[in-house]
């Protein structure tokens, strides 16, 4: 069986992998008892499989900024509690709602996501969350400007 890795494909973003970076340094590994002109059906397949995988990484690279964003979201949301209690305003209201909102849209979209399986029962399902998502942020805003607001809502009902 033929095998051969470009470098690039490995290194693809500034990755380089530690154990081939040194083997890689030609930019060409070929490892094979049988030679190219043999087997050359093998070439094209892994010219297929490098394509694949430059296309994979660049899904990856979005899903990977997305992960980061929902934690920077949960960290932030840690750190909005207490300043919450704290010092409660307008700003922080509105930034509290767009957290929590944010927060629960990723959070139930993962569920959907893992849970809900055929087509049409996954289009229905994001369009739901969707839909949810904009009534509560917008519900939550209009409790923000019509009302005590969130912070002090939430402080209200700590004191009871």
């Amino acid at each position: 069986m033929a095998c051969a890795v470009r470098k690039t494909s490995l290194c693809i973003r500034g990755v380089k992998p530690l154990c081939l970076n040194s083997l890689l340094s030609r930019g060409l590994v070929v490892a094979s008892r049988k030679r190219w002109d043999e087997e050359p059906h093998r070439l094209a397949t892994v010219r297929r499989s490098v394509t694949t995988h430059s296309a994979a990484a660049l899904v990856s690279k979005a899903a990977s900024t997305h992960w980061t964003s929902e934690r920077v979201v949960s960290v932030v949301l840690l750190g909005m509690a207490p300043a919450a209690y704290l010092y409660p305003g307008a700003v922080l209201d509105f930034s509290v709602a767009t957290a929590l909102t944010l927060h629960g849209h990723w959070g139930v979209g993962q569920v959907v996501t893992d849970y809900v399986h055929g087509d049409l029962k996954i289009k229905l399902a994001k369009s739901v969350l969707f839909v949810t998502s904009m009534v509560t942020f917008a519900g939550l805003c209009y409790f923000n400007y019509n009302d005590v607001g969130l912070c002090r809502a939430v402080a209200l009902l700590w004191g009871l």
